[in-house]
């Protein structure tokens, strides 16, 4: 079955391969690949969101400079 998809390896130790799994199971993921990339999917939006907030924060600050 062919796929459009990027792939890649990515190596981690064992405690956080134990937490990858646990968010697997307690999502009911069926692949650790799915879990994985959701994993990536909310880390990503939360540094966006981080990053939106800092920029308000900045706009913030020079209004009121």
């Amino acid at each position: 079955m062919a796929t459009n998809r990027q792939r890649y390896t990515v190596s981690v130790d064992n405690e956080m391969f134990q937490e990858i799994e646990n968010f697997r199971f307690e999502r009911r993921f069926q692949t650790r690949s799915q879990a994985t990339v959701e994993l990536i999917r909310l880390g990503l939006n939360a540094l966006k969101k981080e990053r939106n907030a800092s920029e308000a924060d900045g706009e913030q600050n020079h209004r009121d400079e």
